[in-house]
């Protein structure tokens, strides 16, 4: 017996796709009476602010709780995304001094709340990564950094 084809998962998600798919965690939250607030890092910050076009995933620095990551499974399967698709890949990455205090709403549903840091510090941690694509976010990046001049960057580095 063969089983049935699954749709192809999607490889990319746009600013559009990550507004759509954490309202419905928000509401899935919602529905089960729990709340949450993400820190949120990485192509899916760039995307949200319109300094890239799309992502593989949604990166959060936050720890996801077990009934986070449920209901992210859930809308995972009805969507035909990775199950990683929101993640906490990134909390290890998390710079020295993070403070949610900082950091801008970028989504605010009444169960869920996404925060993204400082520019400078997502900044900081591409830097720490330095991958091909963390390149071309820095420089897309710079711009709404504090630092002022490169040497600043350079010290900011070693104190996160």
């Amino acid at each position: 017996m063969t089983q049935p084809e699954q749709p192809p998962t999607p490889d990319v998600l746009h600013k559009a796709d990550i507004l759509a798919h954490i309202g419905e965690v928000g509401d899935e939250l919602a529905s089960q009476g729990l709340t949450g607030t993400l820190v949120v890092v990485g192509g899916s910050y760039m995307a949200l602010h319109d300094l890239r076009d799309s992502t593989a995933d949604v990166d959060s620095v936050t720890r996801l709780s077990d009934e986070i990551k449920a209901v992210i499974t859930t809308i995972a399967t009805r969507h035909g995304l990775r199950p990683d698709w929101l993640n906490d890949n990134a909390a290890m990455f998390s710079p020295a001094g993070l403070n949610e205090d900082d950091c801008d709403v970028l989504f605010q549903h009444t169960n869920l709340t996404i925060l993204g840091p400082p520019a400078s510090q997502v900044f900081l941690m591409k830097l720490s990564a330095s991958r091909a694509p963390d390149h071309d976010d820095m420089i897309a990046l710079w711009p709404y950094c504090t630092f002022g001049e490169a040497a600043a960057a350079v010290d900011a580095y070693y104190l996160a």
